[in-house]
């Protein structure tokens, strides 16, 4: 019995950010980004838009597009880094959102959680569901990959940023994928990007003598901010142990051997930039290739890899089996837990209209979280996915989307905009956060905008 991907949904914002405008006002050279990361526009939610709505949008579009009946989806998982409660999961807003629109308590019997680990939290969801539905066949599960990318201004991340989100919707016998039961893993525990719990004393506002404050007694006062704590360079290099270590766990798993990457016909990697997973894969494709690493010119080993990196050999590989899940991410940006599965649209996407044959071929995916954790494991493309991708307009929706100057963006990024950019329209949206109401303060309302 295979379990697996039946379909496939997704919400961006309609706004983003041209990269040239980005690199202009940063004093960045435009190249370095565009050529260089592989960035070319960087999504970014309007006003009335956080990681709740997009998840519910993208839930609401999955549902309508396959004319789902609720009471059949029996999960709703949740993958974020972005939650917006410390203990209120987004999937039971996304729950309550669904059940305004398509009636009181048709999801009064599906089991909803959230899922964190950095990026790869809605790896975890998917596989978890997976396992659901490969002892309950009968049974339907969604996973919802949704998450805000927010970096500081003038930061080394901040040409990274991107939001959007991806549902899917997981069954046995499914129209797209089915994926295999083993999984290769590699884990350490590491400070290379987190979200700490930060702290200010009183007596630094100053408020001296600890008066209560906004209902806070306590001496010191929690923030929370939405952007990480982050070495970019340290983080790479964890990346880079993370899935080779897990790369080789999957292969002993699977009990393969060999270059197991030319079994797949196209790689899906966790993408923080667009051009992420070429620059990471080859080292990878040095161990698996030592006779070509050996040919490469240079002193040192270092020297050597750069060298494969740009060898045609290598080129090939990444035109061939990473360009097509690069597509989308380089016009919307890192979307952390969903970055892997936005690649893996673009690149169902890119070969539907390129009306290739994909039925029975294998896809790999090697997934990441910050932490730090990797997954690496296959799929195999079942024969019905282009009916399925056909409903998909990804490339379509792209080209809605509006350009942002950069005032607005500095506006919304520090969040001094109270007027939507866009109005809502077909949406949920963000109506109020309540402040008044001690037993209700922070509780967020939402509504749909037909």
């Amino acid at each position: 019995m295979k379990a697996g991907i039946d379909s496939i949904a997704f919400d961006i914002p309609q706004l983003y950010l041209p990269i040239t405008t980005l690199a202009e006002n940063r004093n960045i050279e435009a190249d370095k980004l565009i050529k260089g990361l592989g960035l070319h526009k960087m999504s970014f939610l309007d006003v009335h838009q956080d990681v709740v709505t997009m998840a519910s949008n993208a839930a609401l579009k999955l549902i309508r597009q396959e004319n789902l009946n609720p009471k059949e989806i029996n999960r709703i998982y949740v993958g974020t880094e972005s939650g917006v409660d410390s203990s209120k999961p987004v999937a039971s807003y996304v729950v309550s959102n669904l059940e305004n629109v398509l009636g009181e308590g048709s999801f009064r019997n599906c089991d909803v959680v959230d899922l964190t680990f950095a990026c790869i939290g809605a790896i975890d969801a998917l596989q978890n569901c997976l396992d659901y539905i490969r002892l309950n066949p009968n049974k339907k599960a969604m996973v919802i990959a949704s998450d805000n990318a927010k970096y500081d201004l003038n930061s080394t991340g901040e040409y990274t940023q991107g939001a959007g989100a991806i549902a899917m919707l997981i069954t046995a016998e499914p129209r797209i994928l089915s994926f295999s039961n083993e999984v290769g893993v590699s884990t350490e525990g590491v400070f290379d990007f987190f979200k700490p719990r930060r702290s200010v004393s009183k007596e630094d506002l100053p408020l001296n003598h600890n008066p209560e404050w906004h209902g806070v007694l306590e001496n010191e006062i929690s923030i929370y901010k939405e952007q990480p704590v982050f070495d970019g360079q340290y983080s790479n290099q964890c990346y880079i142990n993370r899935i080779s270590e897990a790369y080789e766990h999957y292969k002993s798993e699977s009990n393969q051997s060999g270059k197991i990457y030319e079994n797949w016909a196209n790689i899906l990697m966790h993408l923080p930039y667009c051009f992420q997973g070429r620059r990471t894969f080859i080292k990878i494709f040095a161990k698996e290739n030592p006779e070509l690493l050996d040919a490469q010119v240079g002193e040192t080993t270092k020297d050597k890899i750069k060298a494969l990196a740009k060898s045609p050999e290598y080129l090939a590989l990444v035109n061939d089996k990473i360009l097509p899940s690069e597509i989308a991410s380089g016009q919307i940006g890192n979307i952390y837990t969903g970055s892997i599965f936005l690649g893996l649209l673009s690149t169902l996407c890119y070969h539907f209209k390129q009306n290739s044959d994909l039925t029975n071929k294998k896809l790999g995916f090697i997934a990441y979280g910050s932490g730090s954790k990797s997954k690496v494991f296959e799929a195999e493309v079942n024969t019905e996915w282009q009916s399925a991708i056909e409903k998909v307009k990804l490339f379509e929706a792209l080209e809605q989307c509006k350009a942002i100057d950069f005032l607005i963006y500095e506006k919304l990024h520090k969040k001094e905009v109270k007027q939507s950019v866009i109005a809502p329209k077909n949406e949920f949206y963000l109506d109020s956060i309540e402040k008044e109401n001690p037993v209700l303060v922070g509780a967020r309302y939402y509504k749909f905008k037909s």
